[in-house]
C-alpha cells in the first residue's frame, strides 16, 4: 500500500502544479508563502510531538484559521464550548452540496463522530451517561482526538510508528475516510497537496518544544 499511497500522492502533486500552471493566481504548493504559514498551537500540553504536528496538519486542512476551535462549517462561530453545538449547517460546495453538515471545531467533528469518540476518549467521566454533555472546550477537542490517533486499536496500526518511519502519506490514506481533505477523500481541496509540506514545519516546531523542554 505505501508505494501505491506516494504514486497517489506524487500524482495529486503533479495536479495542483497543473492548476497552477492554467491558473497563476491560484495559490501553488510551492509558493514559499507556504513556509511561514504556522498553522495554530494547540492548547493541550504534552503528548507524542508526531501526534501532535499530524493533529496540527489535520485541522489544517479542516479548519484552517486562526481560531479554529470555535469555527463551524459555513464560517460561523461556536459561542458555547460547553458541549457540541449541532447545528447543522447546509453544504454549498462539493459532492454532498444540498446535505447539511453538523461539522465543527479544530477538527470539524460532526456530532455522531464527537459522541462516538468522546465516549471513549474524552478526560472527563462526568458526560459517560449522556455524550453530548461532554465539554468540547479546546483542550478538550485536542485530547480526544490525540488519544484517538494514538489509539492502535481504534486504525489497525500504530500511527505515531508509521509516522517515526516517514510514512505521512501512508497515514493520511488511513485518515481520509475519518478527515475527507486530506488528499485521498472526497473533498480534497486547495490546502491538501501542501499537507507533507505543512506536516514537517510543524514536526519541527514540536520536537524543538520537546527539546527545550527536556532541559
Amino acid at each position: 500500500m505505501g508505494r501505491l499511497v506516494r504514486i497517489g500522492l506524487l500524482a495529486g502533486m503533479a495536479l495542483a502544479v497543473l492548476q497552477y500552471i492554467r491558473n497563476p493566481d491560484a495559490r501553488s504548493p510551492f509558493d514559499p508563502r507556504w513556509e511561514s504559514f504556522d498553522p495554530a498551537p494547540l492548547v493541550m500540553e504534552g503528548g507524542d510531538p508526531y501526534i501532535r504536528a499530524l493533529m496540527r496538519t489535520i485541522s489544517y486542512s479542516e479548519a484552517n484559521d486562526p481560531q479554529p476551535y470555535s469555527l463551524i462549517y459555513g464560517g460561523d462561530r461556536i459561542t458555547d464550548l460547553s458541549r457540541h453545538p449541532d447545528r447543522c449547517v447546509p453544504i454549498v460546495a462539493g459532492p454532498n452540496v444540498g446535505d447539511c453538515t453538523t461539522a465543527a471545531g479544530r477538527y470539524q467533528f460532526i456530532t455522531t463522530t464527537w459522541e462516538e469518540q468522546a465516549h471513549f476518549y474524552h478526560p472527563d467521566p462526568d458526560g459517560w451517561w449522556l455524550w453530548r454533555a461532554y465539554s468540547f472546550a479546546p483542550e478538550h477537542q485536542d485530547q480526544v482526538v490525540h488519544d484517538w490517533l494514538n489509539d492502535p486499536y481504534a486504525w489497525g496500526v500504530d500511527l505515531g510508528t508509521l509516522l517515526r518511519d516517514g510514512q505521512l502519506a501512508d497515514v493520511l490514506y488511513i485518515l481520509s475516510p475519518t478527515w475527507t481533505s486530506l488528499g485521498y477523500g472526497i473533498e480534497t481541496n486547495d490546502l491538501s497537496s501542501s499537507l507533507p509540506y505543512i506536516y514537517e514545519q510543524v514536526l519541527q516546531e514540536e520536537l524543538t518544544q520537546v527539546e527545550e523542554l527536556s532541559f
